[in-house]
C-alpha cells in the first residue's frame, strides 16, 4: 500500500520577474533532486508575486503547450525522474482565473490539477486586506494523485483551514500524505501555520506537509515561510523563513503503527455529525 520516499519542500524566494522565478525553481528543484528527493514540492504562486493585483498579469493557460511554467515543470520532472508538485500558479481559463497546482510524474505527464477550493478573503483593520474572490474563481474538487509511493492529497494554502477538506482527502486509507503549497502571511503564519498542519496530521492520522515561499521583506505581501512536515502523531520538522529546502524521509511504518494502535479513524460517527 505504501512505499517510503524522500520528500523535498523547496522554499524559494519569489520576485517580480517570472523569468527569475522559473530560473530559481530550476535551481532549487535540481538541488533537491541531487539530494535524492523522490517527490519535490514548490510553493504557492512560485512563478509570480502573491497578490490579487498580480494574478491576471502572470496567469498562464495550462492547456497551452507553450506555457513557460508548465514547460519548465515538465522538463524538470523528466530530467530528474521525480514527482513534481508544481506549487501553484495563476491559471487563465477562458474568462476566469484560478489558483492552480499542476502535478507531474517522472515521465513528464500531468497526473493531477488542483484548483484552490477555498478562497482567502480577509480584512484586518489597520492590517492586511486581501480578497482573493475579487479576482480568483474557486475550484470544485478535492484532488488526489496516484504515485508509486502512495496516493497524495493536494490542497493549496487556505484549503488546510477546513477540516472537512482534509478528511475528504485522507479518508481513503491508501492516501499517505497531504501536501499544501502555501503562502501564509506573517500575521496568520505566526498564529496558525504550524498549528493547522499539526491538527490536520493528528486528527486524520496522516503525514502533512506545507511548502511556503521564502520571506521577502520587500514584497507587498510578506510570506511567513517555515515550510513544515508533520507526522501522524503531530511531531514536526520545519525550516526558518529564509530560502532553503526541507528534506524529510517519509517512513510509513509510523503511520501504519499509529493507525493500528489508535483507531479513531474508525470511530468517526457520521450518523451523529450534522452540517
Amino acid at each position: 500500500m505504501y512505499k517510503d520516499f524522500k520528500l523535498g519542500l523547496c522554499q524559494m524566494l519569489v520576485t517580480m520577474s517570472k523569468e527569475e522565478n522559473l530560473a530559481k525553481a530550476i535551481e532549487i528543484v535540481g538541488k533537491a533532486a541531487s539530494s535524492g528527493c523522490n517527490i519535490i514540492v514548490l510553493p504557492e504562486c512560485f512563478n509570480s508575486p502573491y497578490g490579487t493585483n498580480y494574478f491576471a498579469e502572470y496567469a498562464e493557460d495550462i492547456s497551452d503547450s507553450e506555457s513557460p511554467t508548465l514547460k519548465t515543470l515538465k522538463s524538470l520532472s523528466i530530467q530528474y525522474s521525480i514527482y513534481l508538485i508544481g506549487g501553484s500558479i495563476p491559471e487563465k481559463n477562458e474568462n476566469k482565473i484560478f489558483n492552480t497546482s499542476v502535478i507531474f510524474n517522472p515521465n513528464g505527464e500531468i497526473i493531477g490539477i488542483h484548483r484552490k477550493v477555498h478562497l482567502y478573503d480577509m480584512d484586518i483593520p489597520g492590517g492586511i486586506r486581501c480578497f482573493e474572490s475579487d479576482v480568483i474563481s474557486p475550484g470544485n474538487q478535492a484532488t488526489i494523485v496516484n504515485t508509486e509511493y502512495c496516493k497524495i492529497g493536494i490542497g493549496i494554502c487556505y484549503d488546510i483551514n477546513f477540516p472537512e477538506y482534509s478528511w475528504t482527502l485522507s479518508k481513503d486509507d491508501t492516501v499517505g500524505i497531504l501536501i499544501f503549497p502555501g503562502c501564509f502571511n506573517i500575521d496568520s503564519g505566526s498564529k496558525y501555520w504550524e498549528l493547522l498542519m499539526k491538527v490536520r496530521a493528528f486528527d486524520n492520522s496522516i503525514f502533512v506537509a506545507g511548502c511556503s515561499q521564502a520571506r521577502n521583506n520587500d514584497a507587498s505581501y510578506v510570506s511567513w515561510g517555515h515550510s513544515i512536515v508533520v507526522d501522524p502523531l503531530g511531531q514536526h520538522e520545519n525550516i526558518d523563513e529564509k530560502e532553503g529546502i526541507l528534506i524529510k524521509d517519509i517512513r510509513f511504518d509510523e503511520l501504519v503503527r499509529w493507525r493500528n494502535n489508535i483507531l479513531f479513524r474508525k470511530h468517526k460517527r457520521f450518523d451523529v455529525y450534522r452540517q
